[in-house]
């Protein structure tokens, strides 16, 4: 999440997961070291909007917002 820029900090990201604020294919997690894949749907409860995203590469650093934006599809954004 960090490297896609849905979150600004590693730690934040850590939060989500394991507050539970995080599903991978459905299914709540709450290990934040719990390896992603190519082609995952993640549900990202935000403060104020739940994000569906689909995981369609990686990347090595964390980049500028172009370069973060290829990494996933965004399925569904929904305000809160």
């Amino acid at each position: 999440m960090w490297h896609a820029r849905v979150v600004k900090a590693r730690t934040s990201a850590a939060e989500l997961v394991e507050k539970g604020h995080v599903r991978v294919n459905g299914v709540r997690e709450t290990s934040p070291g719990h390896a992603i894949k190519i082609g995952d749907v993640l549900t990202i409860a935000l403060d104020r909007a739940v994000r569906v995203m689909k995981v369609i590469a990686f990347s090595e650093r964390r980049g500028d917002a172009s370069a973060a934006r290829v990494l996933y599809e965004e399925l569904q954004a929904r305000n809160s």
